[in-house]
């Protein structure tokens, strides 16, 4: 694959020959019909509920978000007491079963987060399959980048399930795998 740019300028490489970089996985049951887990998604401000209070998130783009494939949307976070910006654009809409956001600028060389909903057996099945490329490579993320987002996406299955008021059918895993 070749490489590609994108519209930050950093060098990047396509999703699916993503080099170096890493993939990560959730999966979690919501005892809730697709369309009702879909539309809690798809309000850009659930996303301050499902963030970790130590990352001192927020939205910058105005409320509410109409999402659809282009939209942009600008946050703020601390990333270890740091501050910084990220801009993500909805890559792909196709509710109520997925939508991709990809960051165009923040703290990643790249970023690219499929959200899957399927409806089972009387609820939901949410995935979430993450493609990144952290600053710093292997080392940042042996140090750091793994474990912040391993607590990221626990915190996150978490809240989802408070968010619906209602348990988990199964314990709450987030896998981390190297891509080649």
């Amino acid at each position: 694959m070749s490489p590609d740019r994108t519209r930050s300028g950093r060098a990047g490489v396509l999703v699916s020959g993503m080099a170096s970089g890493y993939q990560l996985r959730t999966r979690l049951f919501v005892a809730r019909d697709l369309d009702t887990t879909f539309r809690f998604f798809a309000d850009a401000a659930n996303l301050q509920r499902l963030t970790p209070p130590w990352l001192d998130f927020s939205i910058l783009t105005p409320q509410p978000v109409a999402m659809a494939p282009g939209t942009l949307i600008d946050y703020r976070i601390r990333v270890h007491g740091i501050p910084v910006r990220w801009r993500t654009e909805i890559a792909e809409w196709r509710p109520p079963y997925q939508f991709v956001d990809q960051q165009l600028k923040g703290p990643y060389w790249s970023w690219h987060h499929t959200h899957t909903f399927t409806a089972a057996g009387g609820g939901t099945l949410v995935e979430d399959t993450v493609r990144y490329r952290p600053l710093g490579g292997r080392i940042v993320h042996r140090l750091f980048v793994r474990r912040d987002l391993e607590r990221i996406f626990v915190f996150r299955q978490q809240e989802i399930l408070a968010a619906f008021g209602v348990p988990s059918r199964d314990p709450i895993t987030v896998s981390i795998t190297p891509l080649i």
